[in-house]
């Protein structure tokens, strides 16, 4: 095995190649190792209909297809990773080679490192290939933290998988809405040209600042004697912009289902969410902002009252927060109804009337019910919805696959709202950064059919408030 001492090489654990199938070809001119224990467990992770045995599936035809027509001399001096087109990449960029394990390699470790022995083999191989290859960067790329805490303490170098992050630091995530300044009008409105159409205003202006918006971006201006300014970017071209007055869904004006918006944020929620032209809403927030209640109260009023679509589609993905409690009895919506708890809860606000008797009161669950189908994500892959409202709950715990064939799925006349926390993610091996969420929270910011609110405020309880912020 003849590795260059110019380039860096990197060994690959097995989460990375789980995690991503196409990590073999993110690390450029570097090249990469590939222990026969990572092997072994990637042909124990083939099987099932899992997210992870479909990705180890797909590493497995990615090595096969490297490996036609290569001798056993190829294999020892590495496999060019620029043959391969299917991984998309530039191929000048790809001057990297996969090695594999082709001998014994082990290297003394201390008699008490702790884990499992696939762990250690691993740790094993990296410490050999820096003692045979010191002119060389070994550089083991792992996503679990254990494996490069452990990595650290043998005095090897480690890194997290990076190719996966949207972000390089989630407070830098787009978050659709931003302050005006004080001075706005006197720089941007020299040349300010404004109009009502079809009952709505609307106003074109250029300046500096419009090179920084993005479509559907929410704009706000608060001056000292109490009156708001709130508008929506509706287009820009260059240093000009055309924005629109945003409708008020506070107390005493406009309403979805009898809910009004609490606070800036959760009014903006309301303008895209109510919009038939924005096709992709996506909501961030903390336990308490609202997300799940505004996009239900939304949906019932342009699905009951507005006959804008033909039902409601929630899903969400099934991790625990605890200990799983087994297997579920039942039809799918029936086995999908516990991890829907959000749903009932908020349905029993949406319906509920003061005056209203307890037989009204299940009637009207009962209507609403007929017009929300509870789905489960395992059955997605393959189908279509035309004209449904889809709410797909617990987003942060996708990957960006998974939401991309979730988002796929929409036909005509369907819109998606995708919401969820990114400080609760419950996915092994997900973060703030790399999760499906911010992926598409960044990639959808300049369509001209997607909008993206974070809500701020909590508006629970006094308790869950506090909650949030102390604990």
């Amino acid at each position: 095995m003849n590795i260059s001492a110019k380039k860096k090489l990197f060994v690959l654990d097995t989460n990375v190649l789980m995690h991503d199938p196409a990590a073999l070809f993110h690390f450029q001119e570097h090249n990469i190792f590939i222990p026969m224990v990572v092997l072994e467990e990637l042909d124990h992770g083939k099987r099932g209909r899992t997210e992870v045995a479909r990705n180890v599936r797909q590493v497995s035809r990615f090595i096969d297809d490297l490996l036609k027509g290569r001798s056993q001399e190829d294999i020892k001096e590495g496999l060019p990773l620029s043959q391969l087109q299917s991984s998309g990449q530039n191929e000048s960029a790809l001057d990297g080679r996969l090695y594999f394990q082709t001998q014994q390699m082990t290297a003394a470790l201390p008699d008490s490192m702790p884990g499992n022995l696939a762990d250690n083999s691993i740790l094993s191989i990296v410490l050999t290939l820096v003692n045979q290859f010191p002119d060389t960067q070994v550089i083991l790329v792992s996503k679990d933290i254990n494996m490069r805490i452990k990595a650290a303490a043998l005095e090897l170098k480690a890194e997290d998988y990076h190719s996966d992050q949207t972000l390089d630091d989630i407070d830098l995530l787009y978050s659709g809405a931003t302050s005006l300044p004080t001075d706005f009008w006197e720089t941007h409105g020299n040349k300010m040209q404004s109009w009502i159409e079809d009952g709505r205003t609307y106003y074109k202006l250029e300046g500096p600042l419009v090179l920084d918006w993005y479509p559907n971006q929410y704009l706000y201006l608060y001056i000292e004697d109490n009156s708001d300014f709130e508008a929506i970017v509706r287009s820009v071209d260059n240093d000009t912009a055309t924005l629109e007055l945003a409708i008020n869904y506070r107390e005493g004006h406009h309403s979805a289902w009898g809910v009004f918006a609490k606070n800036r944020e959760q009014n903006f929620a309301f303008n895209v969410l109510m919009d038939p032209e924005i096709d992709f809403v996506t909501l961030l927030g903390t336990a308490g902002t609202g997300k799940t209640l505004l996009a239900l109260a939304a949906g019932l009023t342009q699905t009951m009252d507005d006959k804008l679509y033909h039902e409601i589609v929630m899903t969400r993905e099934t991790v625990p927060v605890g200990e799983d409690i087994g297997f579920l009895p039942g039809t799918e919506e029936e086995k999908m109804a516990p991890w829907m708890g959000a749903l009932i809860d908020n349905l029993e606000l949406l319906g509920k009337q003061e005056e209203d008797t307890d037989w009204e009161k299940d009637v009207t669950k009962n209507i609403l019910m007929n017009k929300i189908k509870i789905r489960s994500l395992n059955f997605m892959r393959g189908r279509t919805f035309l004209n449904r409202y889809l709410i797909i709950d617990e987003a942060q715990n996708l990957t960006p696959k998974q939401l991309k064939t979730l988002v796929t799925r929409a036909g005509p006349g369907t819109k998606i709202i995708c919401i969820g926390n990114l400080s609760q993610i419950d996915t092994p091996y997900l973060t703030a950064t790399s999760s499906g969420l911010t992926y598409v929270v960044d990639k959808f910011k300049s369509w001209e059919h997607g909008a993206h609110i974070t809500l701020r405020r909590g508006e629970r309880s006094r308790l869950a408030d506090h909650a949030s912020e102390v604990l």
